[in-house]
């Protein structure tokens, strides 16, 4: 008779599921399994919407940053109402207020948040490592322009930067400055001028030639 093997250890994790790490993650583990449940919401809808928020790239952004430099009057609406304006490129903006910021000659913005990683995740997609990282969330706000010049952007000292902090209801989005020797260029050839750093704040638009 063959011996019964004792299942006295723990199966390891999914690499696509790991443990929480954290109280508020076991917290979100139970509220999300809590809401299956109650059957607000299936596992099925809860991976779809995941994997839809997952797909997305910072091209949403660049779209929309791409057509305020070809349309003087959407980006009067932009900066109006950023909200309304990235939905009426049939984009989705996400379900808080979106404050679009302009970078001009005079003020460049740059965007962090000092508590946690609230971002623009439907117009950038996930935020970078970095952007959650306590160094920039600290520093960032004290000292922009060292900050700014290890990502490699030396902004002009008669310049001023503004550092504006995200939260749970408010998301920003910088509009970039237009780079120079684009007047030729399509909206599609100006999306690829477009990065998500430029577009945090934390980098210039690309020129043509180092895009190309």
């Amino acid at each position: 008779m063959s011996e019964r093997h004792p299942h006295t250890h723990r199966s390891p994790p999914q690499p696509d599921h790991p443990e929480p790490s954290s109280d508020y993650e076991l917290l979100g583990v139970a509220l999300n399994e809590l809401l299956i449940e109650k059957r607000i919401y299936t596992a099925a809808e809860m991976r779809a919407t995941i994997e839809q928020i997952e797909s997305i790239d910072s091209s949403h952004g660049a779209r929309v940053v791409a057509r305020a430099w070809t349309d003087p009057d959407y980006k009067a609406e932009l900066l109006a109402d950023g909200f309304a304006a990235v939905e009426k490129l049939g984009l989705d903006p996400g379900y808080v207020e979106l404050t679009v910021l302009e970078n001009t000659p005079q003020v460049h913005n740059v965007v962090v948040c000092t508590l946690c990683s609230c971002y623009p995740r439907l117009m950038l997609g996930r935020p970078p490592v970095w952007y959650k990282s306590k160094a920039y969330r600290s520093r960032v706000v004290r000292e922009p322009r060292a900050v700014l010049r290890e990502f490699g952007t030396e902004i002009p000292k008669d310049v001023e930067v503004r550092v504006h902090d995200s939260t749970a209801e408010l998301r920003y989005l910088v509009l970039p400055m237009r780079p120079a020797n684009t007047d030729g260029l399509s909206e599609d050839e100006l999306v690829e001028l477009v990065t998500r750093d430029s577009m945090i704040g934390t980098a210039l638009a690309e020129a043509p030639s180092v895009a190309s």
